[in-house]
């Protein structure tokens, strides 16, 4: 006899709340067998295959390619052999995996169901984020305004009602399989284990208010997102309804929830929406507007998701907090470009030519060179404890566009490494971002961001800080240009660099010290020795 089991969305790390399908990999009915990859979403950092943690039978899909689903959502169920509390293994019974369930007997449960005694998955939801539940942990619940007191007396059941139940994302429909997602989501919650009974005896402790699948940063501590000091606490759980409500101007201050204790559903912003736009659309002066020229934004609506809206995000909070300037100067970058011929042109002695070094290689070899000298700009602003963090080492983030849009992957320990080394690592992250196959870890962690936007052709750029860095540099094209060198006009190879940085780590004299420390660099190369 066979039992079903639920496989959920697993929380991919570094804070994403939310991931796209972008393909199925089995159909209903296929067999599959433990971590085999069953689904490739897209998050907004990369682009990612996510394995089943269980053998059997795949019953159902939730999610169309292209919906985009919460942390915890539904993504499939499988039909799993219950006898003994085994899982159908197919023919992966006998090798690793069986091995790793049968070892300590710990019972590693999958954050897809969470429930499962052990041996039922292999917990390897994605390599390097695992999806072993958390040890258990006494915590202690505080009361809210969305909370009522407990009683002693047993809860009555909830009479029937016909408005929606808030399951899969705070009650917003995402598929067309959401309704049986909705159902396996209030199953869940009306089988989850009951509050231990220490909290039952206390008459000064208040149970948590529902909370919706996938949806567990604010939740968890017992309080609703999104306080406001001076109108209380918005009850909102869902990172889409605040978006939904954003994106069309609402405040949600002022939109009465029809879920459980006052929170706000998908269908009470989309219900305000409706009600703004019928009321819009009855005005006669709108109606005048509308009749005599095209509304503003009536064109083609683009949803910033996915990495352009991660993009989006991170620039404005870099803008909305970083107080930054940018200086700029020219460089003559001749006799760099004759250094980088020479490098390529020489040869190993055994092994052939040597590796290519790329112009950003070198530009980053002197990068570091320069953040050992000017150790402010590789830092990082705690504004909470009104202190700067001087970090230890050099991870160096760089800009590459792709089909999927702009990504900035780290090379990790840049400070540690020489330019051939830098040359290989930086080709080896820009291939894997071509392919979308940069894991979050490679995109994340950046201490300071080298950005080579000359190969658009452009000359100059006043660049963003990556937040939450401290700094940027830019560089332009490298073209041929008159130039005074050594007391005569000649032509030579001129670049424009440009450094934006965070004025709350250093004042102008520090940023204008680093970028004329660059510029030497790149007009005499051999200044790079001292720093060896």
């Amino acid at each position: 006899m066979a039992r079903v089991l639920e496989f959920k969305l697993p929380d991919l790390g570094e804070g994403l709340t939310e991931a796209e399908i972008v393909r199925w990999l089995v159909d209903v009915g296929d067999v599959v067998t433990i971590d085999q990859p069953v689904v490739e979403v897209e998050t907004a950092k990369a682009m990612v295959e996510v394995p089943c943690p269980y053998g059997g039978v795949v019953t159902a899909r939730f999610g169309e390619e292209g919906a985009e689903l919460p942390v915890g959502a539904p993504l499939l169920t499988v039909a799993v052999e219950s006898a003994e509390g085994a899982s159908v293994r197919g023919t992966s019974a006998s090798g690793p995996s069986a091995d790793r369930n049968t070892g300590s007997g710990e019972g590693i449960r999958p954050s897809g169901d969470g429930t499962g005694p052990a041996g039922e998955s292999s917990g390897n939801v994605l390599v390097g984020y695992g999806t072993a539940a958390p040890a258990a942990r006494r915590r202690r619940v505080r009361p809210s305004a969305f909370t009522a007191p407990l009683s002693s007396a047993p809860a009555p059941a909830p009479a029937p009602s016909s408005s929606p139940t808030p399951g899969i994302g705070a009650g917003e429909p995402m598929t067309a399989a959401s309704t049986a997602a909705g159902a396996s989501a209030s199953a869940s919650a009306s089988t989850s284990a009951p509050a231990p009974a220490s909290v039952a005896r206390s008459s000064s402790v208040a149970p948590v208010a529902p909370v919706a699948v996938g949806h567990s940063s604010a939740a968890d501590s017992g309080q609703m997102e999104g306080a406001d000091e001076n109108h209380g606490p918005v009850a909102v759980i869902s990172p889409l309804v605040r978006r939904l409500a954003r994106q069309h101007g609402l405040d949600l201050r002022h939109i009465a929830g029809s879920g459980r204790d006052g929170l706000i559903l998908r269908a009470d912003v989309e219900s305000a929406i409706r009600g703004a736009d019928d009321k819009r659309s009855a005005d006669p002066e709108v109606q005048s507007v509308s009749e005599s020229e095209p509304v503003a934004g009536a064109g083609e609506r683009i949803p910033l998701r996915g990495v352009r809206g991660a993009v989006a995000d991170k620039l404005s909070r870099s803008r909305r907090e970083i107080p930054d300037a940018t200086c700029w100067v020219d460089a003559d970058a001749t006799e760099l470009m004759a250094a980088r011929a020479a490098m390529n042109g020489a040869g190993t002695g055994t092994g052939g030519a040597a590796p290519k070094i790329s112009v950003l290689a070198l530009l980053a070899r002197i990068c570091t060179a320069a953040l050992s000298r000017y150790p402010e700009l590789n830092s990082t602003v705690d504004a909470d404890a009104r202190e700067i963090v001087r970090l230890p080492a050099v991870h160096l983030g760089f800009a590459a566009q792709t089909e999927r849009g702009l990504v900035v992957p780290v090379v990790r320990d840049a400070h540690s490494r020489n330019a051939e080394s830098i040359s290989e690592e930086i080709g080896r992250l820009t291939e894997a971002a071509r392919a979308g196959k940069l894991t979050p870890a490679q995109l994340t962690g950046g201490t300071f961001t080298l950005n080579n936007y000359g190969v658009f052709g452009v000359d100059g750029s006043t660049p963003i800080i990556n937040h939450p860095e401290a700094a940027m540099l830019g560089v332009g094209r490298i073209v041929a240009k008159p130039w005074v060198h050594q007391g005569e006009l000649a032509v030579r190879q001129v670049v424009q660099l440009s450094l934006t940085f965070d004025h709350r780590v250093c004042d102008g004299g520090t940023a204008g010290g680093f970028l004329r420390y660059v510029a030497d660099c790149v007009e005499q190369p051999a200044l790079l020795l001292r720093a060896l």
